[in-house]
């Protein structure tokens, strides 16, 4: 039996799937590849993975979901969760669920590595006092508190919101509202506090 560690890359891209897999068996870890919730499961069990970076969006059941499976199959697993869509609401629902870290797409193999070393816990910066929220920032958060509570099911977000699938689609794709450099208020101040989000007491080293 190998010393090297066993890491599992679970996304539905097939291509990133295999790029960020191939990236890791360089640095010698022993890799496996899934691309959905089930079949995560069953190479979890067949592999007994040390370690997993699990895509947030997947068909069927999500990658929040596949934390929580896999941290209840394997309680000792570390899991960084990765998303194309931040936001601070399935980033602390992540860690609460047993991830060790979050990372938004796009994230290269250093980050993944750099994200399973991490010692300290999660920080999500909190908003500034001084400045209220834009309109289109607490729309984002409530979108995304949706869409975390329907696991990832946009149509069902969709439904929830009284709103067309494509329009929730293209709300998201145009990812988190940037109010950088306006007028409105001190937004290039450093932020005045932040909420730290801690990791899984039972995770070493310690989250889609």
């Amino acid at each position: 039996m190998t010393d090297a560690a066993t890491i599992m890359v679970v996304d539905d891209d097939r291509a990133f799937c295999a790029a960020l897999a191939g990236a890791l068996r360089r640095r010698g870890m022993v890799t496996v590849i899934a691309h959905d919730h089930d079949e995560a499961l069953s190479e979890a069990d067949a592999w007994r993975p040390q370690r997993a970076v699990v895509d947030l969006r997947m068909p069927g059941r999500s990658g929040l979901e596949l934390v929580a499976s896999l941290r209840e199959k394997l309680p000792d697993i570390q899991v960084v969760v990765l998303t194309g869509f931040g936001s601070i609401a399935t980033a602390v629902e992540a860690i609460k669920l047993g991830a060790v870290h979050y990372l938004t797409k796009p994230a290269d193999v250093e980050d993944v590595l750099a994200a399973f070393e991490r010692t300290e816990p999660v920080l999500v910066e909190a908003p500034l006092a001084t400045r209220a929220t834009p309109l289109d920032e607490l729309e984002w958060e409530h979108l995304q508190a949706v869409l975390t509570d329907c696991r990832g099911n946009i149509s069902e977000a969709a439904r929830r919101l009284g709103m067309h699938r494509r329009s929730l689609q293209r709300k998201l794709a145009r990812g988190r509202p940037s109010h950088e450099g306006s007028s409105g208020g001190p937004t290039a101040a450093p932020p005045t506090a932040s909420a730290a989000v801690p990791g899984p007491s039972a995770a070493p080293g310690g989250g889609s």
